[in-house]
């Protein structure tokens, strides 16, 4: 039977829980175990495809075109596995889900009530979810991680920490493990340690029917031993229980930050697991040491981000996350410089000199995706830039639309070119709204999940880094890659723009009319995508075209190509 191991947060949101619950999936990885992931978000959206990056962080899409909590992407990077839609559980999905039955008239006139019928249509769906595969193979996982998303207390998680108090009687003791994150807080000149905060949170996840059996704490320094024992007696859990997460270095470093508090060990206690040697953990600790290994190194390869959600990193967490494993790849360091776009566009503006500069001095320049007009003049900017002045550009989704928006102008001198999502009565289009999308329906409309991208030949850069970096690829002429846009190149103007710039269509769809590859043969390297490379890279298995952005950013890219193809 699946075990399943849920993580709680309490005192305030955003200590971490998705970076806790994604270590210990990596944890139970790396000793052997199948591991699955479930994230639920209490909020009422089906899901989190409309939510505006600055209130929620970026949309994760998976390969089955769900849009998905950003944390989904922590877990499918430290687990190495693949979700589906289904692995992420919101209230709006559970109550559609349940109405959809009583207007079928399943539940036989009954009065449909929060409980039992919402808390069983959630143990329904983590047991269903939780039984199912997410690393490619058959059979049903051997743990599943579930992270309740919010914190303990919040009225609209209520129905879901019901459903867990339920949960675990339902598969049994021996079957689930509740960790519970908490804050403690250092005060004063010296740095006092207070439990008051955990004691406090633990109090009321008890009171509503659950009783953590570890309780992980958030602190910026390392937790004295005093402090476990105080928590260990007012929490009524064993001391060796009471795990200290302290800040470190890198994320990378918390899975092992676990590991030597003995929480592995635990879990076997807990869930009645035969333990099992160590499998690959010391490849992931090899990540984490390179990760401090190139901070510390200095000389950085300078990357400007230019984009619209600048003020939240978060909104670009999985761009972050690629260029941090493609650094791994290239053994150099990686600088983010952010660049507002539309400080970029007023000459006048307060921070247009600085920006610009910002933008001069980077080793190269990522455009990446977005929705709406805001800023796009700025990102244009960016786009001439980098390829009058032979400036490393890659650009995602958006990144893609802009260069060849840029392309049309000033090239091909289609001075009013532009993209239908900015201009609908525009006489010169060069961008489209996809004929297949809604009009009138925002959510889950787009074009999204896993498509095939089928090269035009063998000669393009971006063939050969996918060629050389993805060697398992039985057809390398074919590469599968997560997209999420409304919009597309129109495929009335490719042939013109290709005979009459250096931009080259590289790659396309399996109806060869959708553009999903650009690039420019007498550049450094200026390459564009129509989908989103960063969803799928991986500490270990990093995304080819961020790969060439950094070689070649780094002046390694010739060479690179050279050792590869035997020159």
């Amino acid at each position: 039977m699946v075990k399943f191991v849920v993580v709680t947060g309490g005192v305030l949101s955003g200590l971490g829980k998705g970076v806790i619950a994604s270590s210990t999936g990596r944890l139970l990885r790396s000793h052997g175990f199948r591991v699955t992931s479930v994230k639920i978000d209490p909020y009422i959206n089906i899901d989190a495809g409309t939510m505006s990056p600055f209130e929620h962080g970026e949309v994760f899409v998976l390969d089955d075109g769900g849009e998905a909590d950003l944390d989904l992407g922590n877990y499918e990077r430290f687990v190495d596995i693949t979700l589906s839609r289904d692995n992420n559980l919101t209230t709006g999905k559970v109550y559609n889900k349940v109405i959809e039955k009583e207007r079928r008239g399943e539940y036989l006139g009954k009065t449909v009530q929060v409980v039992p019928h919402i808390c069983d249509a959630i143990q329904d769906w983590i047991q269903q979810v939780g039984s199912t595969p997410s690393d490619g193979k058959e059979g049903s996982p051997d743990i599943c991680v579930i992270e309740l998303g919010g914190t303990v207390g919040d009225i609209e998680s209520m129905p879901f920490i019901e459903a867990l108090r339920q949960f675990q009687f339902r598969v049994g003791r021996d079957n689930f493990c509740l960790m519970h994150v908490s804050l403690v807080p250092v005060l004063g000149v010296v740095g006092e340690q207070k439990t008051k905060p955990t004691q406090a949170t633990v109090r009321e996840l008890r009171a509503l029917g659950l009783s953590p059996d570890l309780i992980l704490c958030r602190s910026s320094t390392e937790l004295h031993e005093s402090t476990k024992e105080k928590i260990s007696n007012f929490c009524h859990v064993p001391i060796e229980f009471v795990i200290g997460v302290h800040d470190v270095s890198n994320t990378y470093r918390v899975p092992e930050l676990l590991l030597t508090q003995g929480v592995y060990d635990v879990l076997c206690q807990k869930l009645n697991l035969v333990k099992r040697p160590n499998v690959d953990f010391e490849k992931w600790r090899e990540v984490a040491d390179s990760f401090d290994r190139l901070k510390a190194n200095g000389s950085p390869v300078h990357i400007a981000m230019v984009g619209k959600y600048t003020g939240l990193s978060d909104a670009y967490l999985s761009v972050i996350k690629a260029l941090e494993h493609a650094s791994f790849y290239a053994q150099r360091g990686v600088k983010i410089d952010w660049v507002e776009a539309t400080d970029l566009e007023d000459p006048k503006g307060e921070k247009y000199e600085e920006s610009w500069n910002v933008l001069r001095n980077a080793h190269g320049i990522l455009v990446p995706g977005g929705f709406g007009n805001r800023g796009i003049e700025g990102k244009i900017a960016a786009a001439k830039y980098a390829r009058e002045n032979k400036k490393p550009y890659f650009g995602i989704c958006l990144g893609l639309q802009v260069a060849v928006i840029e392309t049309a102008r000033n090239v091909v001198g289609w001075a009013n070119a532009t993209s239908e999502e900015f201009d609908k009565d525009a006489a010169r289009k060069v961008v489209v709204y996809m004929p297949e999308i809604s009009k009138t329906h925002l959510g889950g409309t787009m074009r999204l999940g896993s498509r095939e991208t089928i090269f035009k030949n063998d000669q393009s850069v971006a063939y050969q880094l996918y060629k050389h970096l993805q060697p398992e690829n039985p057809n390398p002429m074919r590469v599968a890659e997560r997209h999420r846009h409304r919009y597309e190149v129109n495929p009335e103007v490719v042939a013109d723009i290709s005979s009459k710039s250096g931009l080259q269509f590289v790659g396309q769809d399996e109806t060869g009319t959708r553009q999903e590859i650009v690039e420019i043969p007498d550049h450094p390297y200026f390459v564009a995508v129509q989908y989103h490379p960063e969803f799928k890279s991986r500490p270990t298995r990093p995304s080819p075209p961020f790969v060439g952005l950094v070689l070649a950013a780094s002046g390694q890219l010739e060479q690179w190509l050279s050792s590869k193809n035997g020159k």
